[in-house]
């Protein structure tokens, strides 16, 4: 099982911009997909982005294409996800995932270890 521990959440602007960093401990992640995954309040918790365990390959929902960036440094152990054009819509707690799949899967089933959370609130 990997840990993952979020942070780089906060309060921000609309159109302003943050930087999500996600650590992980306890395995590397060279193997693993990762993802983001976000939780809106009073709604279920949806895809964001996911990215190959080679980063060669990303994958993103649609209401943040062209807006956010989801990209790993293997060797830090770190996964990231700079969000630009940030919208009061894009408020929510922003999870890190890790899988050991073979796709860039939405699925949050398929996500076994999850960190704790990182609160993001985009004011209009």
């Amino acid at each position: 099982q990997v840990q993952l521990v979020e942070s780089g959440g906060g309060l921000v602007q609309a159109g302003g911009s943050l930087r999500l960093s996600c650590a992980a401990s306890g395995r590397t992640l060279s193997r693993y997909v990762m993802a983001w995954f976000r939780q809106p309040p009073g709604k279920e918790r949806e895809f964001v982005s996911a990215i190959s365990w080679s980063a060669g390959n990303t994958r993103d929902a649609d209401s943040v294409k062209g807006r956010f960036t989801i990209s790993r440094d293997n060797a830090k152990n770190t996964v990231y996800l700079q969000m630009n054009s940030l919208k009061p819509e894009d408020t929510a707690v922003y999870y890190c995932a890790a899988a050991r799949i073979d796709s860039l899967s939405d699925y949050v089933g398929n996500f076994g270890s999850w960190g704790q959370g990182t609160q993001v609130t985009v004011s209009s």
